[in-house]
């Protein structure tokens, strides 16, 4: 479970055995759990126990960072996969 960014408090990280859906990442802080679509744009899956406000949040960080989640996601996989 590679943790990819740690913002404001948000870990934001990779399931090892997510390689076979498309790219996204799981955000946790406390209680909150939450899992972001990146492609074809960024989007919520889920958010559970996470305020508007840390829901804003999340999003404008992953936007923000979406290219550098999307090389990690890529790089983690192919070498997961042995490429």
């Amino acid at each position: 479970m590679p943790t990819i960014l740690l913002v404001k408090g948000f870990r934001f990280f990779f399931f090892s055995a997510d390689g076979n859906e498309p790219v996204h990442i799981h955000v946790k802080k406390g209680d909150g759990d939450g899992k972001i679509w990146l492609q074809p744009d960024v989007r919520t899956a889920y958010m559970l126990d996470f305020t508007a406000q840390e829901e804003r949040q999340i999003i404008d960080i992953v936007t923000e960072k979406r290219d550098l989640i999307i090389l990690k996601w890529n790089e983690y996989f192919k070498s997961e996969m042995g490429l």
